[in-house]
Parts: C-alpha cells; structure tokens; sequence
C-alpha cells in the first residue's frame, strides 16, 4: 500500500534528529547560574526568628522544669508524715539515724529541683537521744532548752505544733561540704521517752549542707 504525502511528510518530521546536545553543552559553558540573594525583609525577618526560637524554647523548658518542681514540693508538703521509718537510702543521705527500738516512727519527704527535705520524727530513750545526736554530730549539752529549732513553714508543712506547753529544747546544725543541715528539736516532757523531731535539709544549689 502506498502512503499518502501527507503521511510521508509526518514521519519524515517524526525522525528528524534533536540536537539536545548542542543545547546541554552551550548550558555548560555558561557555567552555574549565581544564587538570588533573597529580598532584605525576608532577611530582617528570618534571621531573627532562628535566634529567638531557640532561644526561647531554652527558656520555657527551664520555667517549665522550675515550675514542675515547685509543684511536687507543694504536692509532698501537703501530704501527712507517714508512720513507717525513713528507708536505709533516706537515713543515710539525710543523715537521720533512727535509734534501733525507736516507737512511733514518722517521716515525709519533699524533694524540688534544688531542695530535698526529710522530715522526721521519732519516740526514744534517753540513751538512744544520746546516740542519736552523737550521730548527727551534737550532743544534749547543746540543747538550747525553750528553743525551738524548726522554723514556722517546716513545721506548718507537717503539721507540728510547738505552741503546746511542753519542755521543749532544740539546736539547729548547719554543716558543709557533703552533709546536710539540721534543725532538731526534742520534746523532754518524759525524760524516759523523749521525742525527737528533725528537719533534714539538703540543697543542690550550693552543694550539701547550704554552702560553705
């Protein structure tokens, strides 16, 4: 069958050879085309927004974290002493040793991002008062008696009342370096059974014991 003009003609445009070739390389011997530099008030507004941000996020992960740990001391300080005894880890970090028969037996503890507390308290002997300020490093002599040693928020935070008419006596241990500070107050009513309150504060910010 013999094709058409116009069939001839459209195949003979369909073979026609592309010089893409020639295209390609006059695209390389321009070279690579300079980036655009971009508008001035995008620069004005980009630029500072990859500071701030940053920035910014820093700051409220810190609040955050802040605030988180003020939160959980407010939620410990709202909680009741507990009757059970300070865990071996607690007596050895706050340095609260219990004396071994010691009765009615309480503690909480509060813990913020830059403060641990231990709150305790504790029915004893008389030798085991002894033993136990020995421990902490003090001794009866250096009972203050009438003082109380623990200050109004520690004791409101566990609910003590020192305003009862009792003997009271109390010292307060700020020490440094790796130990923690001490606010102890002993209720001498019974001379055979006194009763031991402690206030064991521990705080990172200055190191153990509140700084030097």
């Amino acid at each position: 069958m013999t094709a058409s003009p116009e069939e001839r003609a459209a195949a003979s445009r369909a073979v026609e050879p592309v010089d893409d070739l020639s295209e390609a390389e006059a695209d390389f011997a321009e070279g690579p085309k300079p980036p655009r530099n971009p508008p001035r008030w995008v620069r004005w507004t980009v630029v500072p927004l990859l500071v701030l941000v940053p920035m910014g996020y820093v700051a409220i992960s810190a609040a955050q974290s802040r605030g988180s740990g003020e939160s959980e001391q407010q939620q410990a300080a709202s909680r009741k002493l507990t009757q059970v005894y300070p865990s071996a880890l607690q007596q050895r970090i706050y340095q609260v040793p219990i004396p071994m028969g010691a009765r009615y037996v309480r503690n909480m503890e509060a813990n913020s991002w830059d403060v641990s507390v231990l709150y305790a308290e504790f029915q004893t002997t008389p030798g085991g008062l002894d033993t136990f300020l020995f421990q902490v490093g003090s001794s009866r002599a250096e009972l203050n008696d009438g003082h109380v040693a623990m200050t109004a928020a520690q004791s409101k935070a566990v609910g003590w009342n020192f305003a009862l008419p009792r003997s009271w006596a109390g010292v307060t241990l700020h020490q440094v370096g790796d130990k923690p500070d001490h606010s102890i107050t002993v209720d001498l009513s019974n001379p055979e059974r006194p009763r031991v309150y402690v206030v064991s504060t521990v705080n990172f910010q200055h190191g153990f014991g509140g700084g030097s």
